[in-house]
């Protein structure tokens, strides 16, 4: 049995906030009597993270995915229900849980911009009480893995995006985190920083068998640093599952494109279902629970065909059809 980095049992957290009043907005009626309605961020969640997996823990805005991670970390109380990090209660002991984990916010600056990151490195080995030489080398370790050299020294606010990325993730690594929770790690990055980003976030995880929770609008993200994915709406679990189950059963539609020599009349059949048709070029969806690729393929005549590519329905709309079926 795997030992378990998180476990939540029957999590709940309920906000009371102001109901605006109707109709004129000084009355004398809104004036003393506050109406107020109760919003239910987290309802009755349960789940458990193994040690050294890479978990991503999505949904949409209000799903309360930010509540829970708040509550995982200690900055929020649960009105009902357990959590456990680390062995760790992140009620009763917050302090405690500090030295346990990591934290990085995509949007969210931790790093002081006047000072360069090897000041940084510096300062926040001091708040974890880590001695001179034992963080020198930490740093150099670091730096090595996250390839830093050639702006370790350079102040934070001269550093690109991506760079800046870099510093952040080593900054919270500098105390051995056992947990790192990453909060959108590679908003706004291009796509070749981004893969980098997620290349060391890889290497992090192999090792020092750092356990990653991570939660995400990136669907590459998901797809290349996760092999299970847990689904949150309206403060529940909608789905949790491995990766590839989430692809086997959900993934059963493939995408065609083809450009053509010459024009081809095509109708929806069974299986098959035309999504642009521009004459020369055709975008189909095959159902391949009904019809196989290859079946398609036939039907546009492979002889005829110029260049074709097969590609699998995009993640972000299998995710999007599962919180419909929620609703």
């Amino acid at each position: 049995m795997n030992e378990k980095a998180i476990i939540v049992k029957n999590l709940s957290k309920t906000f009371r906030v102001k109901e605006k009043e109707k109709g004129f907005k000084g009355s004398i009626k809104s004036i003393f009597k506050t109406k107020y309605r109760e919003i239910k961020a987290v309802n009755d969640l349960s789940f458990d993270v193994d040690k050294g997996e890479i978990l991503a823990f999505i949904g949409p805005n209000g799903a309360g995915k930010s509540t829970t991670i708040k509550m995982l970390t200690g900055i929020l109380f649960p009105d009902q229900g357990t959590v456990e990090v680390m062995g760790i209660d992140p009620k009763k002991k917050r302090k405690k849980l500090a030295y346990e984990i990591g934290t990085v916010f995509g949007q969210k600056e931790q790093l002081w911009t006047h000072l360069t990151p090897y000041d940084n490195f510096k300062f926040f080995g001091a708040i974890y009480d880590i001695d001179d030489y034992t963080v020198e080398k930490r740093i150099k370790e670091l730096k090595d893995m996250f390839e830093l050299d050639e702006f370790i020294n350079t102040p934070v606010r001269n550093l690109s995006l991506g760079q800046r990325i870099r510093c952040e993730i080593v900054a919270s690594l500098i105390h051995k985190p056992k947990i790192l929770f990453l909060d959108e790690p590679t908003i706004g990055l291009d796509p070749v920083v981004k893969e980098n980003i997620r290349t060391l976030i890889k290497r992090m995880n192999k090792e020092y068998h750092t356990t990653v929770f991570l939660t995400s609008h990136d669907v590459g993200d998901i797809e290349k640093l996760c092999k299970r994915i847990i689904i949150v709406n309206h403060g529940q679990i909608v789905l949790d599952d491995s990766m590839e189950n989430l692809k086997y059963h959900y993934l059963n539609k493939k995408i065609v494109e083809a450009k053509m020599k010459e024009k081809v009349n095509l109708n929806d059949e069974d299986g098959i279902t035309i999504l642009k048709d521009k004459g020369y070029n055709l975008k189909i969806e095959v159902d391949t629970t009904k019809r196989s690729v290859g079946d398609a393929i036939k039907l546009l005549n492979p002889n005829n065909i110029i260049d074709i590519n097969i590609s699998n329905i995009p993640l972000e709309d299998i995710i999007s059809d599962i919180y419909k079926r929620d609703k």
